[in-house]
């Protein structure tokens, strides 16, 4: 069927605004929009009602008069008048209800809401009624519309083109900073900040400070007596030294943090540190200068941790972080004996430590919180030097993952094999440091 009989049936059916009539179309012809599609498709039909008209065919009055009432169409409106007849008013759009016209009052909101925040790139996301998209689906049906697109897309085009004129920001659909939400139809207008990531490495200085905020185990973070009601069990974190500096100079709501792994509380953190993303979530700036926030938190948190390297980076970092099986780390251990251990037994150590798979069960210390399973883990290298009659330093290169602690001890079994079996004398970690982490790539 020709689109000109096509798009007549639909108006003899329905009113249609020019977007709806042109986006049934959408997908034929280049150079222009729905809106333009449906006036030119409307301008043709009326060109042949005068045609008809001046002709003395009623059939030419009949077409100018679907024009001006289903089309809305003024030209048709105007011809009738010129030929001594009454336009009926133009009806209500049978798809859309006339809310394309209010895209640009919707956009003038958004913008409002835009000035809080510094951002670069958008999106435009629409919510739509239910009822509004079947009863597109149930027309698209009913005229067996091939070369259409969803009313859903159009809007979210037609807002997306109004904002970035209005604002002089580019649409991202991949990783935009801000995602405008709107609904035509209620007409709510709202925001989805995407957060913002920087990522660098850390090295923890002093013992005694868990990696993220430890809520005390008594009131879980409400506040009782043994914890002086600050609700944690130690008074700060590696999350909290680096977040609280990140928060001032961003504005945003609150961040989250993320390791490559962690080292235990009274385990430091050195070499060229640990791995991490700080994730700030709903940040009113994102053009920070990260050198002066490297040298606000190392200020504020001297002597407990310090950052290095600070870059801009985006969510896929965090699941590179997360690869943690994939990793080397290297550890130093102090380790006192319950006797004295002779040479033989060291180089022993040494050697049965050394390219070796490591089988270690969930440890008892943290099996209330993690899944008791048995984990492989393999060491490739392990060094030994004596400190004194009964204490040994190891250092250990291994794969990510692997309890130090427990391989020391043994774990009452659960870990094999480990040092205490090995030299047949009971095996104490005294200091425990980790000296670096690699990653894949790094």
């Amino acid at each position: 069927m020709e689109i000109d009989r096509k798009a007549q049936r639909m108006l003899e059916r329905y009113p249609l605004c020019d977007h709806c009539l042109g986006r049934q179309f959408a997908f034929l012809g280049r150079g222009m929009d729905n809106k333009e599609r449906g006036r030119t498709v409307k301008s043709m039909l009326t060109m042949e009602g005068h045609e008809l008209a001046l002709g003395g065919d009623k059939k030419g009055v009949s077409l100018l008069k679907l024009l001006a009432a289903n089309a809305s169409f003024p030209m048709a409106a105007e011809i009738l008048r010129t030929l001594k007849r009454r336009p009926k008013e133009g009806k209500t759009c049978f798809l859309c209800q006339g809310r394309f016209e209010a895209l640009p009052t919707l956009i003038e909101r958004a913008v409002k809401l835009l000035q809080e925040y510094e951002y670069e790139t958008f999106l435009v996301g629409v919510k739509l009624p239910v009822d509004v998209e079947e009863r597109e689906d149930e027309f698209k049906a009913e005229f067996e519309v091939q070369h259409g697109e969803s009313i859903r897309n159009e809007f979210s085009r037609e807002a997306g083109k109004i904002l970035s004129d209005v604002t002089e920001k580019s649409v991202d659909f991949m990783k935009p900073e801000i995602v405008v939400l709107i609904n035509p139809f209620t007409e709510e207008v709202r925001l989805q900040v995407n957060s913002l990531f920087i990522k660098g490495r850390y090295k923890k200085i002093a013992r005694g400070i868990p990696q993220s905020t430890w809520f005390c185990p008594e009131c879980r973070g409400k506040g009782c007596d043994k914890c002086g009601w600050t609700g944690k069990a130690y008074p700060e974190s590696v999350e909290e030294l680096i977040a609280g500096p990140a928060l001032e100079r961003t504005g945003g709501e609150e961040a989250s943090f993320h390791g490559a792994g962690r080292e235990d509380v009274d385990a430091r953190m050195l070499g060229r540190g640990r791995p991490f993303v700080i994730q700030v979530k709903k940040p009113r700036k994102r053009r920070i200068d990260l050198s002066g926030l490297e040298q606000a938190i190392n200020g504020e948190a001297k002597g407990k941790i310090e950052v290095r390297n600070l870059k801009f980076a985006d969510r896929a970092m965090i699941r590179r972080l997360k690869r943690i099986e994939t990793s080397q780390k290297t550890y130093r251990v102090a380790v006192k004996f319950e006797r004295d251990v002779s040479d033989e037994e060291l180089a022993r150590l040494e050697k049965s430590l050394t390219n070796v798979a490591v089988f270690q069960q969930t440890p008892m210390r943290v099996v209330h919180r993690r899944a008791d399973r048995k984990r492989e883990k393999h060491i490739y290298e392990t060094k030994v030097k004596r400190l004194s009659p009964n204490s040994i330093e190891m250092r250990i290169r291994c794969q990510g993952g692997l309890y130090v602690k427990e391989l020391v001890t043994g774990d009452g079994g659960r870990t094999d094999p480990n040092v205490s079996n090995i030299v047949n004398a009971k095996a104490e970690p005294l200091k425990l440091d980790v000296l670096s982490v690699s990653m894949m790539g790094d």
